[in-house]
């Protein structure tokens, strides 16, 4: 149903991966409500939608066009299944996920943090799917953030989500106005990439029109960039991870968090960041209205069919020339809940998007990045010369580089909405400071995990 891209495989992604996966036995069989036993096992065999009608009901992340673009497919492929889809914007769906599981559970949910909603038994534990399904022969890396033991903390223990596909964040650029600056290749260094946000800004552009208004922070993006250009990755995620004394209030965390107070200071970003939501500023880059976007591969499908040819895509580079790159790289994650009402055909979706050719293609030219999977599955063909080539090549340099990071909004279920946003906020007013940035939100992360 979907034109290819063309010509030439994309290679060396497995490696990132790896570095970075009827029903099942044991439960009920049961399509009402609370039916699945807590394990997510049921008779035998693998799970399946059946011949009968089925409803999955869906809550998502506005804005991201990935989810409905699977689910088109499935439903041509498997047309007894349609999806009832509800949206929010990121920060209320992380904020109100445990109402909406306890009150009103979606079959399928998005999900950005797990630890509490599994701790609280709002989640299905999907480990009887995995071992049915195969997902436990995916290398291990691939399913670990979104695994929680009985302390709550992740990396180990039963699965409790599962991945559309591993996202990733960067720097897009846009072509003409980056050559108007003088930019013929991205940069290698921090230094170099400030020198071209202000070539940018004294040639009268926009450097970097950067959502950060409502509920959303969007500075998180660039934070967490300059974090792996500072720091160590594995210290960010032992943070999100929860592991005992980690703190996000490191000196390399607060180098980074000096740095963007200097691009804020310098008036690298647009005067109204803080009342610009995403999709303000999608639409002012894919306008040529801004030279700089950070965000994620998720927007590369898009962005090639908008401006064909005109967009680049790099990694927030290091400090020193050949240092260490990282980036947040995370599975965009789902979670079926506990009640869920179709839980054997909500799991079987999820593994028909990590095995099926064509989901895997939609995973790669709508959602710009890497599918789950087994790493010698389909992998379609795409064009070198778009930015979805750019961002699954990026992907693949970071797993390389033992790169990746969670995203800082998931160290907790509300520590997105609740604190990074706001002190994110007042660091652009003027209201915070670097230190008292990563001071607040280390003392809001302790208050919230009871440490």
């Amino acid at each position: 149903m979907r034109t290819r891209l063309a010509a030439v495989p994309v290679l060396g992604l497995t490696t990132a991966l790896v570095l970075s996966a009827c029903t099942p036995p044991g439960g009920s069989t049961s399509e009402e409500p609370g039916g699945a036993a807590p394990s997510g096992q049921t008779a035998a065999g693998a799970p399946t939608c059946g011949s009968q009608d089925v409803t999955l009901d869906s809550y998502i992340e506005t804005g991201f066009p990935l989810f409905k673009a699977l689910a088109d497919e499935f439903t041509a492929q498997h047309p007894n299944v349609t999806f009832e889809i509800r949206e929010d914007q990121f920060a209320v769906l992380t904020q109100n996920a445990p109402r909406v599981l306890a009150d009103d559970p979606p079959d399928l949910m998005r999900l950005p943090q797990v630890s509490e909603l599994a701790a609280d038994g709002l989640l299905l534990d999907l480990d009887g799917y995995a071992q049915a399904l195969g997902w436990d022969r995916w290398p291990s890396s691939q399913l670990e953030q979104m695994r929680v033991d009985d302390e709550g903390r992740r990396g180990d223990g039963p699965l409790y989500a599962m991945g559309l596909n591993f996202s990733m964040t960067g720097v897009f650029y846009n072509k003409d106005l980056a050559a108007q600056i003088g930019m013929d290749e991205p940069p290698a260094t921090l230094a170099e990439l400030d020198a071209l946000m202000q070539a940018a800004k004294d040639a009268d552009l926009t450097p970097a029109a950067q959502f950060n208004g409502g509920a959303t922070g969007g500075l998180a993006f660039p934070l967490q960039g300059l974090m792996a250009s500072y720091g160590d990755p594995a210290e960010i995620n032992s943070w999100i991870y929860q592991q005992p004394g980690a703190t996000i209030d490191t000196p390399a965390g607060r180098e980074a968090a000096e740095h963007l107070q200097r691009w804020i200071d310098a008036g690298y970003f647009a005067e109204d960041i803080n009342s610009m939501d995403y999709a303000t500023m999608m639409s002012r880059f894919i306008d040529g209205r801004s030279v700089f976007m950070f965000n994620g591969d998720w927007e590369s499908g898009n962005l090639d069919e908008q401006m064909p040819g005109q967009v680049g895509f790099f990694l927030v580079p290091p400090v020193e020339e050949d240092g260490g790159i990282g980036a947040m790289s995370a599975p965009l994650t789902y979670g079926i809940s506990a009640r869920a009402e179709h839980p054997d055909c909500a799991a079987f979706f999820l593994d028909w998007i990590a095995t099926n050719d064509e989901a895997r293609t939609i995973a790669v030219e709508v959602g710009g990045s890497h599918p789950m999977g087994p790493t010698d599955a389909f992998m379609p063909e795409v064009d070198p010369d778009t930015v979805t080539a750019q961002t699954l090549q990026a992907g693949a340099a970071v797993g390389e580089n033992n790169g990746a990071m969670d995203f800082i909004a998931n160290a907790t279920g509300s520590i997105y909405a609740k604190s990074w946003t706001p002190n994110l906020q007042k660091l652009v007013a003027g209201e915070q400071d670097p230190a008292g940035l990563l001071g607040s939100v280390q003392s809001d992360y302790e208050s919230q995990i009871g440490g």
